[in-house]
């Protein structure tokens, strides 16, 4: 995590992350693999500095990001891909669109994501 003067440094490459929609962190925040209690102590990294998460982004409007060796998912399971991508690639566009839209931080998260939060927070339902 970055001095609040600094703003938010990219871990990979020390540049400043600028745009919220080109962030690795606050895309796995909305996929959930962020909890929204450590957000503010995560590391960040631009979506390209993350090209192991970044491939799986498969949209017109992002430049499709190869990776080299063990990781490449085009060596991976086909079903695992899919899913992936299904994810990732809705994550990226619910990020752009929530950032476009100003909707609160909280609001971010797909909506699948918000409620297994929710209901984690709620703990188990009482036996009937």
């Amino acid at each position: 995590m970055a001095r609040c003067e600094e703003g938010y440094l990219c871990e990979v490459c020390g540049g400043d992350v600028e745009q919220i929609d080109d962030s690795d962190l606050y895309l796995r925040y909305v996929i959930g693999q962020v909890d929204p209690e450590l957000l503010h102590t995560a590391s960040e990294r631009h979506l390209r500095c993350n090209p192991v998460l970044a491939q799986f982004i498969v949209d017109d409007a992002f430049a499709p990001v190869v990776v080299e060796g063990s990781f490449d998912k085009r060596t991976l399971d086909a079903d695992y891909v899919h899913q992936r991508e299904q994810l990732v690639t809705r994550g990226w566009r619910r990020l752009r669109e929530a950032v476009a839209a100003g909707r609160p931080i909280i609001e971010y998260p797909l909506p699948e994501v918000r409620a297994e939060w929710e209901r984690r927070t709620r703990g188990p339902a009482p036996e009937q």
